[in-house]
């Protein structure tokens, strides 16, 4: 059995290190002293440059296909990739991305919305959650009426990352409640912001925030069905599906920065006339974090590994957004502790990625949800025990 990265593995991953380790984190300092005073750390121009930037890099839409311009990328080596953007703080992310579920679209969305998205030219977002159906996505309420060659979209959503951002929203509506979410019964629209949705921002304990959208009458074309009518839970729990290997895979790389700070830290802080890296307490919880790391890293992989070999990825993905949000979270808990009072101020990121990532335990599927999944698998014979190898 062979754990090792393949020759192109490992030359992507590096050049994406490099490209983070030389462009991206010079910009640290100047994006914790904005977020100090209460200001985007990166403006959206800026993230604009970085990205073309990247573009010369040959890093443009990792998971695009090649016919859009993208890299078409296996889910592995996005996986990897992720793991790089997430050693530095500073909000990037390579650019020449969509939803993958906007490959749905027909030629004409395709023009209107895809391509503008993956050029950088469009903003999207993508809206399923509501007030009353967060993990219970089924029971979304978001009411679409057809109206001759019109749907009239009515209701709220809540939490929807870029919401406050977008021009264009890919919505998730009941267009047959008889049926129900679950069975056939809501459909995906891709809803312009100048038909007459709009957006209120919700302050969170992170950096930035989503917001909630309010749909009032709004009138949207029959052609801007995204897929087929009835398709559209099945196209947000694709939506959702990603997000449990890529989201884990950057808490990789923020645990591995903020454990390297730790033992840097450890190395070099003196108190009773020692390092306090010869203190048992703190070596317990570097061993720990390490241990942690190391299982999140394979999980996550096997489940990228999952994806690529043509295997129904649900019960991977479950375990490594459940262990790799944990991990994270435990892991910058102890990095703070081991910086003591240092580690609480704004001087130094520990704190904000503290704030950041108690979000993963949340977004794309809470923790209760992933043990969910995992149990139900187990209990109705979906998987076995000892996954593949079992």
């Amino acid at each position: 059995m062979d754990f090792a990265l393949s020759d192109e593995e490992r030359a992507v991953r590096d050049t994406a290190r490099d490209f983070i380790t030389r462009e991206v984190m010079p910009l640290e300092q100047e994006v914790l002293r904005r977020e100090r005073a209460h200001r985007p750390g990166l403006e959206r121009s800026e993230l604009r440059e970085l990205q073309l930037k990247a573009r010369k890099f040959g890093f443009w839409g990792l998971a695009t296909p090649e016919e859009y311009g993208g890299m078409d990328l296996s889910a592995v080596t996005q996986s990897l990739i992720w793991t790089e953007i997430g050693r530095t703080f500073v909000p990037f992310r390579f650019g020449g991305e969509a939803d993958n579920i906007l490959f749905h679209a027909t030629d004409e969305q395709k023009r209107e919305f895809l391509i503008p998205t993956i050029e950088g030219e469009r903003i999207s977002c993508f809206a399923i959650t509501e007030p009353g159906a967060g993990s219970d996505a089924a029971n979304i309420r978001l009411s679409a009426r057809r109206d001759g060659d019109d749907w009239v979209l009515n209701g709220e959503k809540t939490f929807i990352t870029n919401g406050d951002d977008a021009d264009f929203a890919i919505v998730v509506a009941v267009t047959d409640r008889d049926k129900g979410a679950r069975n056939g019964g809501a459909t995906a629209f891709l809803v312009d912001r100048a038909m007459g949705w709009r957006s209120e921002f919700i302050p969170t304990m992170g950096e930035g925030g989503p917001a909630s959208l309010i749909f009032e009458d709004v009138r949207v074309p029959h052609r801007n069905i995204l897929g087929e009518i009835g398709q559209g839970f099945a196209l947000g729990m694709q939506w959702i599906g990603k997000g449990r290997y890529t989201i884990p895979s950057h808490a990789v790389g923020i645990a591995e920065r903020a454990l390297r700070m730790a033992i840097e830290h450890a190395n070099t802080r003196e108190t009773f006339g020692a390092k306090i890296g010869t203190n048992q307490a703190i070596q317990w919880m570097i061993a720990d974090s390490e241990t942690e790391l190391e299982a999140a890293r394979w999980l996550i992989l096997r489940a990228a590994w999952t994806v690529d070999a043509g295997m129904d990825p649900r019960h991977a993905s479950s375990m490594a957004k459940l262990y790799g949000a944990g991990m994270v979270n435990r892991v910058v808990d102890r990095v703070l502790q081991i910086h003591g009072g240092m580690g609480y101020t704004r001087e130094l990121p520990i704190e904000r990625w503290y704030r950041q990532v108690r979000l993963y335990r949340i977004f794309e599927g809470t923790d209760e949800m992933q043990r969910l999944i995992i149990a139900r698998d187990l209990l109705r014979g979906y998987t076995r025990l000892g996954g593949h190898l079992g």
